[in-house]
């Protein structure tokens, strides 16, 4: 992670509670200079600030890390030290409540947005990647939201656009409902952490982890801040009743046991996992970057090519070639991979390089 690029100034955090402590710390230790104010929560003596007005006098940027209720006390309390150089980056986990605080308590004045980090002091802690963050563009503060991607980016994230509703629509029926579900896990006492359940079950128990680690009063901010929670419950609950009934009923006469009803049949889909999505995505941007090194060093091979006619000697060196198969494989155990396997990518590479070359020489002649 960068020091933020577009963020002059330090990064005052309000509100040092679990996430803005883990982003605050983390911020810290790559050479950010840190602000932190809560009334509330201890903050570490060097990255302390005794009132509001320390904390943001000079910040570029102004993380308001506090629960979603407590997003308009919050801005009420450093409202009177904002100026129009300062930038407030609001991370509540809904966005209906909060953009409404925003607008009224500093309007068109105060450049603002809202965002939502996908991501927990548990993500950090575990060094998780890839973090995401959602911006939520304001029409009066389309600059905002720009340097509020930015400074996400910076900090490691990737970053999606979206409205408010939009965002808390698609919040009340994964993120609401899944610590939903992970809290009857919870209340109900199940072991699904044992070392002998099934894999399947290991995504239950990461999300009960995960609400677990959250802050306490997340659980309830999603559901009841979130004015499309109770929709996405409800329907949770009639779909699981449906199944419970089917589960509970007798088999139809002359129904064969491999022929279920069609509420207890999960439909198959051809789209990868998730963690596999993301895998390949990964390894998308690294084969992207690798041939955009390949094509610069296919220029390079161009040029050295050009210097030897320009002094005389031929295309080809084969000493400088074994010299350099020799590098590769000596570099490639360094990092663990199998040397004759990097030897034959290098040697095409250097077959590609000199098709290249022949298809240069061919057009000077």
């Amino acid at each position: 992670m960068n020091q933020p690029s577009k963020n002059p100034g330090h990064v005052a955090i309000i509100g040092w509670g679990r996430f803005g402590s883990a982003v605050g710390e983390r911020l810290a230790e790559t050479g950010v200079t840190v602000r932190g104010w809560d009334p509330r929560a201890p903050v570490p003596e060097s990255l302390c600030a005794a009132t509001p007005a320390e904390a943001v006098a000079g910040a570029g940027i102004v993380l308001l890390s506090v629960p979603v209720a407590a997003t308009a006390t919050a801005l009420a309390a450093i409202r009177s030290h904002l100026t129009p150089d300062h930038l407030v980056v609001e991370v509540g986990s809904v966005k209906g409540g909060p953009v409404a605080a925003l607008e009224q308590a500093l309007g068109a004045a105060i450049p603002w947005a809202a965002t939502h980090p996908l991501f927990g002091p548990l993500s950090l802690a575990l060094g998780e990647r890839p973090l995401r963050t959602i911006i939520c563009p304001h029409p009066q503060h389309r600059d905002a939201a720009d340097r509020a991607e930015s400074f996400w980016r910076d900090f490691g994230c990737d970053t999606r656009r979206m409205d408010p509703e939009s965002h808390d629509r698609l919040m009340a029926q994964s993120h609401a409902l899944a610590f939903f579900v992970a809290k009857g896990f919870v209340d109900c006492g199940f072991d699904i952490e044992s070392d002998w359940v099934p894999p399947s079950v290991g995504g239950i128990a990461r999300t009960v982890q995960t609400a677990r680690a959250d802050a306490g009063q997340l659980f309830a901010t999603l559901h009841r801040q979130n004015p499309w929670s109770d929709d996405a419950r409800a329907r949770l609950m009639d779909a699981l009743r449906v199944t419970d009934a089917a589960l509970r009923a007798a088999p139809e006469p002359g129904e064969q046991a491999h022929e279920e009803p069609a509420a207890l049949r999960l439909p198959e889909s051809d789209e990868p996992p998730p963690l596999l999505r993301d895998i390949r995505e990964r390894i998308d941007a690294l084969d992207h970057d690798l041939l955009r090194m390949l094509a610069q060093r296919i220029e390079l091979a161009m040029r050295a090519v050009r210097a030897k006619a320009s002094v005389g000697r031929g295309v080809r060196d084969p000493r400088r070639e074994d010299q350099l198969l020799a590098a590769r494989r000596e570099t490639a155990e360094s990092f663990g991979l199998d040397p004759d396997a990097t030897a034959e990518i290098f040697r095409s590479i250097m077959n590609l390089s000199r098709a290249h070359q022949s298809k240069e020489s061919s057009k000077e002649s």
